[in-house]
């Protein structure tokens, strides 16, 4: 029995990594798990689970938790609780870290420490520190396994020796707004740009979605998780979500991920591998029923923040810590109607232009870039 620890349990990925473990409990134990202040969508799962530590926003969620439970599990509050719950339990667990922004990259390093395996779907945990991750992942020998679909493809597509890859290629829906051209986004809203025509996500990633910054996140990732160069990873448009990405081998064989568009598949996948496990109540794909599958090259200028990204990725050093923080900040006044639609563009723009690139930012350095970058973003708009 694998013993999991899960940070971000009300989230989307949260809550699918909670049913894998419901419909496996012979293979899973839940020993500790973090959420913020969602306490109506966390305590069925913390009652049915009963994990030993629990690890909440502050500490009024935590007096109101208390007075809910039937049991008594030790509960933690703040960045300090998140720490709490990826040092907890032994060497060889699984840390799923399903929460969303920088807020995931110390407890993750926590976690490596203390000779867990990682189960990753913060992107901005690699995206601001890939270096540093790296290397820790060597020093304590654990597992670094992706949890994106698209990443997830092409970790199940890899064999052999990474000398025989040519490229690999992540696919992209396109978003909410995949077939507007960019003059037409001007006035676009909120509950437009989280219209997903394929996915059920938080608002934050369907957002990302659309603006493709999602996709330069996970070239990002691909980079570090792969050790793959920037000139070897391609993106193509790819409105069905079937094919979830592809590795392209030196001799011209591509091999694809394919599958209907559930997250559950990736978080079990990052559970068990190399093993899998039956999925009750999952779409089977049935190729004859999704017919043509279409594949379109990717118009950099028309997304913009892919082009950023890659661009942020190339640099290396402080620079993704930078976009990161700057979209980050852009989406939640974007979310608030404070901006519109392509300033979130605009402002990641701007603030990589007014950033001087440190080359190797130690941990503190890049929490202090973050936070510097979302204050300059809130006062563009002023």
């Amino acid at each position: 029995m694998k013993s999991i620890h899960l940070l971000g349990a009300t989230g989307s990925i949260g809550e699918q990594t909670l049913d894998v473990l419901a419909n496996h409990p012979e293979e899973f134990k839940l020993v500790s798990l973090a959420y913020g202040r969602n306490t109506a969508t966390a305590l069925p799962y913390i009652e049915k689970f009963q994990p030993e530590l629990i690890s909440v926003q502050g500490t009024e969620t935590a007096h109101e938790l208390r007075g809910l439970l039937t049991y008594h599990p030790e509960i933690v509050t703040g960045k300090e609780g998140l720490i709490a719950v990826a040092e907890a339990g032994s060497p060889g667990d699984i840390l799923v870290n399903a929460v969303m922004g920088s807020v995931g990259l110390p407890p993750t390093l926590k976690a490596m420490e203390s000779g867990k395996d990682i189960a990753i779907a913060n992107k901005e945990t690699l995206v601001t520190a890939g270096h540093i991750v790296t290397e820790l992942q060597r020093k304590y020998g654990v597992k670094l396994i992706p949890v994106d679909s698209e990443h997830s493809a092409i970790y199940q597509c890899l064999h052999g020796d990474a000398k025989e890859v040519e490229k690999l290629i992540l696919t992209a829906s396109g978003g909410s707004f995949r077939d507007k051209a960019r003059k037409d986004l001007q006035g676009v809203t909120v509950k437009e740009a989280l219209n997903h025509p394929n996915w059920s996500m938080g608002a934050k990633i369907t957002v990302d979605s659309a603006t493709m910054m999602n996709k330069g996140l996970e070239v990002i990732e691909a980079h570090w998780l792969f050790g793959v160069d920037y000139d070897d990873i391609d993106v193509v448009l790819h409105k069905e979500s079937i094919v979830h990405s592809m590795v392209e081998y030196v001799d011209g064989s591509i091999l694809a991920h394919l599958g209907t568009p559930d997250m559950r598949v990736p978080i079990q996948y990052a559970l068990t591998q190399p093993s899998r496990l039956a999925i009750p109540g999952s779409r089977r794909l049935k190729l004859w029923e999704a017919g043509a599958l279409h594949f379109e090259k990717m118009d950099y200028e028309r997304f913009r923040a892919l082009k950023l990204a890659i661009q942020a990725g190339r640099e290396g050093g402080s620079a993704p810590a930078v976009l990161n923080a700057a979209n980050e900040q852009a989406v939640a006044m974007f979310l608030e109607d404070r901006i519109r639609f392509l300033e979130i563009d605009e402002f990641v723009e701007r603030a990589l232009e007014e950033h001087e690139t440190l080359t190797a930012p130690s941990l503190e350095e890049i929490l202090e870039i973050d936070q510097k970058t979302r204050s300059s973003v809130a006062d563009y708009s002023r």
